[in-house]
């Protein structure tokens, strides 16, 4: 290394962001973390009390949220194999005989396939985490 130069600092960010009064190192704020206990406090003071002055932090049984995790998982992954049925029918149109291009389509449409029928095995998913949970 030339005299004079200084090597460069490493990407990553050490955790002692500055130095207090006294010269001693402080530690960086993690904002995560204080807005982690917020949500906390706040799930806690919105408590509902419940039957006989029990506390109830959850409005939905088990079921419930399990039953909802089903319909958005067949709902998201019913989009997603749209999205590669549509891309693959994009790619096969402009393809104009390119064999690369025609066999990324396909791939698109195997895609596609495979999308649907985890749409459709969601349900049967669901039905096995309820048996393993006693919902």
């Amino acid at each position: 290394m030339p005299s004079g130069s200084r090597p460069h600092p490493s990407p990553r960010r050490c955790a002692v962001s500055r130095r207090s009064r006294r010269g001693r190192a402080v530690p960086r704020r993690r904002w995560w973390a204080v807005v982690g206990v917020l949500v906390a406090v706040a799930v806690l003071v919105a408590a509902a009390p419940g039957e006989q002055g029990r506390w109830v932090l959850a409005l939905a049984t088990v079921g419930q949220v399990l039953t909802n995790l089903r319909t958005w998982l067949m709902g998201i992954l019913a989009g997603l194999a749209t999205v590669f049925l549509t891309v693959g029918g994009v790619r096969y149109l402009l393809a104009g005989g390119d064999p690369g291009e025609v066999a990324k389509a396909k791939s698109a449409f195997r895609h596609a396939g495979l999308g649907y029928a985890l749409a459709a095995l969601a349900p049967i998913v669901v039905q096995v985490l309820k048996g393993i949970v006693g919902a």
